[in-house]
């Protein structure tokens, strides 16, 4: 397609925009017809650990927003020589979990608690006994809860608790709605496409809730699946998402979706027993299931898919920050030298060197750690590196244990599924960052799941093109499911590479899973450092 037919079709409004806040990049994304990629925008943010809780202001979420979007709306201009000003659909993501609470007026009651906080173990255990259904820590009924056993004093103000992705929804459209998707981290979800009703009386009768005038249904945002229109952008919200005042009202709206959500969009893992895993500052793994789970894990969350089928997820607080904090030392060293190499050439350069290293990364262990890990029950973020005289410490075994390390909570919990669930996908779509480098991330994952690993052309930035292929799915009003729809109309030609797990590489990091588990006792006792 030529220019002009794009600048025809962005004028017609016959696109799609996805905006996905991530935990260190909130990005924007036009798609076409056909959703193809028209111009993209993003900007780089931090959480900020304030008074022992990781969060992020919502005056930094408008300022990211609309930063994503006027580069997006920037490049539109730049490259096709016209003012984006008409949208057709629009759909927000964002990191799953978390606390964000709102009282009549409106105003939030206390900074945003993000899926980082584990400080909800109290609450997480009781409810989990209480429902007989894993309650996750980031989940954000752990956080309401923890917030009323511990008497906070604005819980009785809450009038709204909702996710981020659901509150910027809510900003733009008008509309407390969400995703089933996102609904599903906030409380369990039942057969009906609903939160579950029977655990909602359970919860409200709790002696300590029966304290406050609110019922918990009455303070949930209302549930919409995928393909159900959630209302539409209106002249607030448009000016909210641009400034200047160019961008019309009016858009389609999209139910809000976590960032699993859009993870099993843009790597079309919808149907039954289809897998895929997002990584990046966190990471986590999605199986569509086919069949319930024979007991309750603390490790496997029970989540379900935009269109509300039951998906077994194992969410890791912790995956590619240690890698990215060790590549800008590298980086720095070689900066001395009066070497200017850019950061994808460097990762590509240590990632390349890992051809050279022991299966078993040659006895080196790496702990991950920038926050606590749940999966491995430490509370406190303090990466770690740990070697014996009799390590053999080179840059490829180095390269290789930072890999290792970052899927190694993935691999702790992905066991259970395999077996002790005897839950088997027979391929994994991945997609993030660590991907942008072919192979390498790619194999290492293949090795420490012992499953096919597929990754699409798409890999590196799939949450917000998801979002805006759901936003196109809700707007296009076709009667055919969401899994058909995408195999049809979206990936009827994508380009994707699947790596089989290696014996050599599976082995060795059987042998490292058992060095690493061996020293997390050294990892725990990192804990009595002070922040």
């Amino acid at each position: 397609m030529n220019i002009k037919s794009y600048a025809s079709e962005i004028q017609k409004g016959k696109t799609a925009l996805g905006i996905e806040l991530g935990s260190t990049q909130i990005k924007a994304v036009l798609i076409d017809a056909d959703a193809r990629t028209i111009a993209e925008g993003s900007y780089v943010w931090e959480n900020d650990y304030q008074n022992g809780i990781w969060t992020y202001s919502l005056a930094d979420v408008w300022q990211g927003i609309q930063a994503s979007y006027q580069q997006l709306a920037a490049n539109v201009q730049s490259n096709y020589h016209i003012s984006l000003q008409k949208i057709g659909a629009i759909g927000v993501s964002a990191m799953m979990h978390g606390y964000l609470v709102f009282d009549q007026q409106d105003r939030q009651l206390v900074p945003f608690r993000t899926w980082r906080n584990n400080i909800t173990q109290d609450a997480a255990d009781e409810l989990t006994q209480l429902f007989d259904f894993n309650i996750p820590l980031r989940w954000s009924i752990a956080h309401l809860y923890h917030a009323i056993l511990h008497q906070e004093k604005h819980v009785n103000q809450i009038n709204y608790m909702t996710t981020l992705a659901g509150y910027v929804h809510w900003q733009l459209s008008g509309e407390k709605m969400i995703g089933i998707g996102d609904a599903s981290g906030m409380f369990p979800i039942d057969n009906h496409c609903q939160f579950n009703p029977q655990m909602i009386e359970q919860f409200n009768h709790i002696p300590k809730v029966q304290q406050y005038s609110w019922k918990l249904a009455d303070i949930l945002p209302t549930i919409k699946t995928a393909g159900q229109p959630a209302g539409h952008l209106t002249s607030k919200g448009a000016k909210l998402l641009d400034p200047t005042g160019n961008l019309q009202s009016g858009s389609i709206m999209a139910a809000p979706e976590g960032d699993a959500g859009t993870g099993m969009i843009s790597t079309n893992s919808v149907r039954l027993q289809t897998g895929n895993i997002s990584v990046g500052t966190s990471a986590f793994s999605m199986v569509v299931l086919d069949k319930p789970l024979k007991k309750v894990h603390r490790d496997i969350d029970l989540v379900t898919t935009p269109t509300g089928l039951p998906v077994a997820m194992v969410h890791i607080n912790n995956c590619s920050s240690d890698i990215n904090a060790w590549t800008n030392l590298f980086q720095e060293f070689a900066s001395r030298l009066g070497s200017n190499i850019s950061p994808n050439k460097l990762y590509e350069t240590l990632f390349l060197d890992v051809v050279k290293s022991d299966p078993d990364a040659g006895g080196l262990i790496n702990y991950s750690y920038l926050s606590g890990e749940n999966i491995t029950d430490i509370k406190a973020g303090r990466p770690l590196f740990v070697r014996t005289p009799e390590s053999k410490f080179t840059l490829a075994n180095f390269m290789l244990a930072q890999l290792y390390s970052a899927f190694a909570p993935l691999k702790i919990g992905m066991d259970i599924l395999t077996k002790k669930e005897d839950v088997h996908p027979g391929v994994m779509i991945a997609q993030g960052g660590l991907f942008k480098t072919p192979v390498m991330a790619q194999q290492v994952l293949a090795n420490a799941l012992n499953i096919p690993i597929a990754v699409m052309n798409n890999a590196s930035v799939g949450g917000p093109w998801g979002m805006a292929v759901l936003a196109k799915y809700t707007a296009s009003g076709t009667q055919q499911s969401l899994s058909d729809y995408l195999d049809t109309q979206i990936f009827a030609h994508a380009d994707t590479m699947t790596l089989s797990p290696e014996p050599q590489g599976v082995q060795g990091y059987e042998d490292y899973i058992k060095r690493y588990q061996q020293g997390l006792a050294i990892e725990s006792q990192a804990d009595v450092l002070d922040d």
